[in-house]
């Protein structure tokens, strides 16, 4: 078997497990994280008071003041996402290793697959109901990144860490770099406080464009320990050390979005966009940066755009089948029996019926301090 489709082999095997790991991080991370926001609200001392003593599940539901979403780094403390981090690096290094034999457009199409896994998934285990429009979204997908698959150009062979810095450093790359540093920091300065609780646009977006980075980098790092593995070193470059510092710079910038995403929107429609969006960008970078489409025929170009257009439509399919997620709250709600009451405060009798809603001076009782 020719060598250079041993490697492509190899690449494609690695990245298929890699997406299989990377789609379940995105269920077992949301699981973490639901469970840090469901035990951030049980450390209130008065919401366990009134759960333990009273079982006023309505003044609990009213006093809930932690929103999905609502951001900070409470999750760290939970196992179940570390468990999913650990699952997500696993598939990472998967990715890596396969980008030392493939090239970018074929290793980063295959990243499909973590869309089927993490929907498939999110239905049975966050019951993330995923429609039969949104499996035909996920089928859209598939045959897209195969189109894009069957007709990727084949890279070209760099015998040296020298040879991708001067690829890195040419004017054409230089300007998508300098654009792609420029769009993260209006979305991250502007755009991240007005509407990063509301568009999921923006929280993808930032993760997309900075990951087409994090994958140009690791590919050079990827090509650099390979060709130190067959004995060429280039450890004693500094542009090894360099592009391993834009990759680590990159990859925490990376994450640190894509929790926030995944922490305020739907994980079945999270992962098709953040695909599309992270693909787009780094078949784009790898074909500015590594001339992937130097010498290809008209033909083969058409065929990735038409496979891209199909994906894209995919995931648009399965952003319109998008439900809206429920409270977190939900759950502990339902858990507890319903029973009537009745309060006496002042002389004022308030006595509970099926649609009534809290007295506001009700409420402000119960934000005191009356029952510690």
């Amino acid at each position: 078997m020719d060598a250079s489709v041993l490697d492509n082999l190899k690449g494609f095997v690695l990245a298929v497990v890699s997406s299989s790991f990377i789609g379940s991080s995105f269920i077992i991370k949301k699981k973490g994280l639901q469970r840090a926001a469901v035990s951030g609200r049980s450390a209130n001392k008065r919401t366990n008071y009134f759960l333990g003593h009273l079982k006023f599940t309505r003044a609990m539901c009213t006093l809930s003041t932690l929103p999905k979403g609502s951001g900070g780094y409470g999750y760290l403390l939970e196992p179940l996402w570390w468990i999913g981090m650990v699952t997500m690096i696993v598939g990472e290094i998967a990715n890596f290793v396969a980008y030392m034999f493939a090239p970018a457009v074929l290793v980063t199409p295959l990243g499909a697959l973590s869309i089927i896994v993490s929907a498939v998934l999110a239905h049975f285990l966050l019951r993330e109901k995923l429609r039969k429009l949104g499996i035909h979204g996920c089928v859209l997908c598939i045959v897209g990144s195969t189109v894009i698959v069957l007709h990727a150009p084949s890279e070209h062979s760099l015998s040296s860490v020298e040879e991708i810095w001067e690829l890195a450093i040419q004017p054409a790359f230089l300007l998508y770099t300098a654009s792609a540093i420029a769009v993260v920091l209006v979305l991250v300065l502007y755009c991240e406080p007005r509407y990063g609780q509301t568009n999921i646009m923006v929280y993808i977006g930032i993760c997309s464009i900075i990951g087409s980075l994090t994958v140009m980098s690791i590919k050079a790092i990827g090509i650099a320990i390979k060709l130190t593995l067959e004995g060429s070193s280039q450890v004693a470059h500094f542009q090894t050390w360099v592009f391993a510092m834009v990759a680590i710079t990159c990859i925490i910038t990376q994450l640190n979005y894509l929790n926030k995403a995944l922490d305020t929107f739907n994980t079945a429609v999270v992962s098709p966009i953040y695909y599309a969006l992270f693909t787009s960008f780094t078949i784009l970078a790898s074909a500015i940066m590594f001339k992937d489409w130097s010498g290809q025929s008209a033909s083969s170009i058409v065929s990735v755009l038409c496979g891209f257009v199909i994906v894209l439509s995919g995931t648009m399919v399965l952003h319109g089948t998008r439900e809206s997620d429920p409270p977190l709250i939900t759950d502990v709600y339902s858990s507890l029996p319903q029973i009537s009451w009745l309060v006496q405060v002042n002389g004022n009798v308030w006595k509970q019926k099926d649609d009534d809603e809290l007295s506001p001076d009700f409420i402000t009782i119960l934000r005191q301090d009356h029952f510690s």
